[in-house]
């Protein structure tokens, strides 16, 4: 196949780059940062898994090939690793047995306290996920980069990728800070920042950015055992004796963040035994792309020089995605997996 460009190496381009290395693709990766993982990647939760919760358009027909490519991505990369928690998520409406996924139990009020004994008032009952897992996305994301280039892809960092190159209304290549760069076909994976490249196209692409932050403590190791899913708090251990809290678009308003952290830290502390040594260490705001239909993952033109990949939980989606978006470049073959995730482009982009 011929030469590729792939835009920004958060996990998706670098699942997707990792991919087509792999394949034996040229494949260049841009990266605007010093490293790879430096945007919303690097600020997000890493809940692997996701076990419940809303999964909009193609979502739902990736979700099922998460759990198989994070362990085949485990025996390809040894330095890749999970932290196999299980999750345990309650809300004011839990949903109905008919809703539980393969693996999933309904647990009641003794089971969540032996599974988080550290819990002040456990919950009459949760959805109990053992499969679910944390990950660490940075560690992630570069690893999958150094295997891109150990497969022979070029990375180029602190490149800022500042237009597409049009020749004849066809995209064959792009623009950066370092000048340009020609390739068959351009892959888009740059979250918030690819409706605005795909401006001059008048691509049409309905991706709105979401601010979350993400608050990390110091905590004793193991006082949170499992991934936490409960109404006003989420809260997993991303190592011994750390703690991550994401908080929500509307939680924050217009309150500073460092209060909002703050009260993010104290429910933390309410909810929790033992954690009167908590400590906030720091939080980072970051603007996650939200597709309004789900995943948007295909051909953005007809004529198929332009190829985007956006999705929101994109930890979890991440190696699924980069091995289908690789498997469909290399072959020429739409992946029936991703049928529900294309853009809205003209009929032979589909």
């Amino acid at each position: 196949m011929s030469d590729v460009v792939v835009v920004g190496a958060g996990i998706v381009g670098s699942s997707v780059a990792y991919h087509l290395a792999r394949r034996g693709v040229p494949v260049t990766l841009f990266e605007q940062e010093p490293t790879a993982a430096a945007g919303v990647t690097g600020a997000s939760f890493a809940w692997i898994g996701g076990s419940v919760g809303e999964w909009p358009g193609g979502a739902l027909d990736l979700r099922e090939y998460v759990v198989a490519d994070y362990r085949r991505l485990e025996a390809e990369l040894p330095q890749v690793t999970l932290r196999r928690t299980g999750s345990l998520s309650w809300a004011a409406a839990p949903p109905d047995d008919a809703r539980l996924r393969p693996g999933q139990t309904r647990v009641g009020r003794g089971d969540i306290a032996c599974l988080e004994p550290n819990l002040r008032d456990p919950p009459d009952r949760a959805v109990h996920t053992p499969s679910d897992a944390g990950v660490d996305p940075r560690a992630l994301t570069r690893a999958l980069v150094s295997a891109a280039e150990a497969h022979g892809a070029t990375v180029l960092r602190e490149t800022a990728v500042t237009s597409l190159h049009l020749v004849d209304g066809r995209v064959g290549g792009v623009v950066s800070s370092r000048g340009l760069h020609t390739a068959t076909t351009v892959v888009l994976t740059a979250g918030t920042n690819v409706p605005g490249l795909c401006q001059p196209l008048a691509i049409d692409l309905p991706i709105a950015a979401s601010p979350a932050t993400l608050v990390r403590v110091s905590a004793p190791p193991g006082l949170v055992k499992t991934i936490v899913d409960s109404p006003g708090l989420e809260v997993r251990e991303s190592r011994d004796g750390e703690l991550l809290l994401p908080v929500g678009p509307g939680e924050g308003g217009a309150t500073p963040m460092e209060q909002t952290a703050q009260a993010a830290l104290q429910r933390l502390k309410r909810a929790f035994h033992g954690s009167d040594q908590c400590r906030l260490l720091d939080y980072r705001t970051s603007s996650r792309p939200m597709p309004a239909p789900g995943p948007l993952i295909g051909y953005a033109t007809p004529d198929r020089s332009l190829y985007v990949a956006v999705m929101h939980s994109a930890i979890t989606l991440a190696p699924t995605a980069g091995r289908l978006v690789a498997e469909e470049l290399v072959t020429g073959r739409p992946s029936p997996e991703l049928r529900r995730c294309r853009p809205r482009v003209g009929p032979s982009a589909a």
